[in-house]
């Protein structure tokens, strides 16, 4: 089995580096240059016809992309706890939260990177207007959530799951493309606070 990825600040490939910290598989990621655009290659689009990272191939050459599948496959395929939930309550309400960050959070934060940033002007015809519309959005989702998370250790409850790790990987992304978090948010900080002390955060 091989791991395909990045190394930070790209968001996608540490999400499944925090998930196989936490959950102690070792797995090495095979490191793919996207400043080479390697991921784009013929080669590399054979395995993920998107281009993108990270990918896991399996022994008998099946390939699979997205984060939340590598790790919903990765949590499944191993012992111990879950990063998902174990009733069934439990897990629509992960399932809930990956889709509620991956809209309200990462969309904005998405936008702003291709179309206000410098670094992806190359890459496409850039809208900066709207690019940089973008960071009043996110700093609305980032309302959204210390509301939310008012009362509660993590996102789901108090039980760290695959939904914090998602976010914590948009939010720390969204920092180093220029989308601070907003310090008048206090519960949003505490949170981010608590899942950056956790040793896989360095993943």
């Amino acid at each position: 089995m091989k791991l395909y990825g990045a190394p930070n600040p790209a968001p996608n490939p540490r999400r499944v580096r925090i998930f196989l910290a936490e959950k102690g598989i070792d797995l090495p990621e095979t490191p793919v240059n996207m400043m080479k655009r390697e991921h784009k290659s013929p080669e590399f689009r054979a395995k993920n016809s998107m281009g993108q990272l990270p990918t896991l191939e399996l022994d008998d050459g099946t390939t699979i992309s997205e984060t939340v599948a590598i790790c919903r496959y990765l949590d499944e395929t191993n012992p111990g706890s879950t990063m998902f939930g174990t009733t069934a309550l439990e897990k629509a309400l992960v399932d809930q939260w990956i889709r509620r960050v991956e809209f309200t959070v990462m969309t904005p934060v998405g936008m702003y990177w291709r179309h206000a940033h410098p670094r992806t002007a190359a890459l496409l015809t850039q809208f900066k207007d709207f690019g940089e519309s973008n960071a009043e959005t996110y700093k609305g989702a980032q309302k959204y959530l210390d509301r939310e998370l008012a009362g509660h250790q993590f996102v789901v409850g108090d039980t760290y799951t695959m939904a914090d790790i998602c976010l914590l990987s948009t939010v720390d992304f969204a920092e180093w493309i220029g989308l601070p978090m907003d310090p008048e948010f206090e519960h949003l900080k505490a949170w981010h606070d608590r899942v950056t002390a956790r040793p896989s955060a360095n993943a």
